[in-house]
């Protein structure tokens, strides 16, 4: 006695005028979600804050022009990994859109006019730094189930003491900006690779335990 096998799709997948079951479509948003949720995202995300600071640091002698240029890139490239980021969490993803568009805006203002002041560079930089952090801080505050949260507030609270310190000693020279943007990217650099790392260790936990965690705030 033979059995019929059904002609019909499976549940979910859609079908062609031949009848022929086609493959689901690729949602943006989800891969954008595995993106942000992948620890080695955030690695590049602290190692595109850490680079510059390291060249800062080692080329004290930039003129304006070129911090400013270097400063703006910087801003356009993390304004990309958040807004990336943002895809990955679970919870309220308003706050992190928010950074990501504060960034993109100061990188955009940084690269408009490279030759502008220092005072007005100082400005922006620090205005997103502050902004960022305040937002970063309150998200981990908000979020009770976000692994290793110390680490992500104590990263938000060091991007707002970054900000208020260059907010309220604006550098007299490009070469004083160029070193104090310099020490505040390295270490901010610092705390996000560790905040990246802490994020791997927490994912490699969920394999085992199951999902249980929320996406890392950003």
């Amino acid at each position: 006695m033979s059995m019929s096998h059904s002609s019909e799709p499976l549940a979910g997948q859609e079908t062609n005028a031949a009848g022929s079951s086609l493959p689901p479509a690729i949602d943006p948003a989800d891969q954008l979600a595995r993106l942000g949720q992948s620890w080695a995202w955030l690695v590049g995300a602290a190692m595109a804050t850490l680079v510059p600071g390291i060249l800062m640091l080692v080329w004290p002698d930039a003129t304006l022009h070129v911090l400013a240029v270097l400063i703006g890139v910087y801003l356009l490239v993390i304004g990309g990994f958040r807004f990336v980021s943002v895809f990955g969490r679970d919870s309220d993803r308003m706050p992190g859109l928010i950074v990501a568009v504060l960034f993109v805006l100061g990188g955009v203002l940084c690269l408009k006019n490279p030759l502008q002041t220092i005072t007005a560079l100082s400005l922006i930089v620090g205005a997103v730094w502050l902004v960022s952090g305040i937002v970063t801080l309150y998200t981990a505050v908000a979020t009770k189930n976000m692994p290793h949260r110390g680490i992500v507030m104590a990263v938000a609270t060091l991007g707002i003491i970054a900000g208020i310190v260059v907010l309220a000693l604006p550098a007299e020279s490009a070469r004083a900006l160029t070193r104090l943007l310099g020490l505040w990217l390295v270490l901010l650099g610092l705390a996000e690779t560790a905040a990246a790392l802490a994020w791997r260790s927490a994912l490699r936990r969920t394999s085992i335990t199951g999902p249980n965690v929320s996406g890392p705030a950003r």
